[in-house]
């Protein structure tokens, strides 16, 4: 009787973190627009520049979009997963005064409940995989840009 109860007591907990470490990702995503934002208030960009600039602040507008999704399926999971807990101790309590009925009914609910949850956890962390996948889109070319400008320099100091 327990295991039916903590199972989704704990995979709620679980989920719950995983919101947060989301809400984090969500936030860390906003920062990156406001710095992509100074970097266009700053000034002018020539052709490429500003080509970069607006394919970064594409990128991290779809990451915030993916994030989102995921803190959405991630919500729903969460209180899936409360929800099945919640019926699978009432049907464990009503099963003692009403019956094996009422816990196979309630059992059921929350067992239909569970597969909610884990199908949103899936659709979720798939999500976060996609956004996860952006972000390094960002960091590689952003790594390119760091290496062409040293290789640049490197090339200045050498032929000066």
């Amino acid at each position: 009787m327990l295991t039916f109860i903590v199972a989704p007591a704990v995979l709620t907990n679980a989920t719950s973190v995983l919101a947060m470490s989301t809400i984090n990702r969500m936030l860390r995503t906003r920062e990156r627009m406001q710095d992509l934002f100074r970097k266009f208030e700053q000034g002018e960009f020539n052709g490429q520049e500003g080509e970069r600039l607006l394919a970064q602040v594409n990128r991290v507008e779809a990451q915030a979009l993916l994030l989102l999704r995921a803190l959405r399926s991630i919500y729903v999971s969460l209180s899936a997963f409360a929800s099945s807990a919640l019926m699978t101790l009432i049907g464990a309590s009503l099963a003692h005064y009403q019956g094996a009925i009422w816990f196979r009914a309630l059992g059921g609910l929350g067992l239909g409940l569970g597969v909610v949850a884990v199908s949103g956890l899936v659709i979720g962390c798939t999500n976060l995989l996609k956004a996860t996948q952006i972000s390094l889109g960002n960091i590689r070319e952003e790594a390119a840009l760091i290496r062409q400008t040293q290789q640049r320099l490197k090339a200045k100091t050498s032929g000066a």
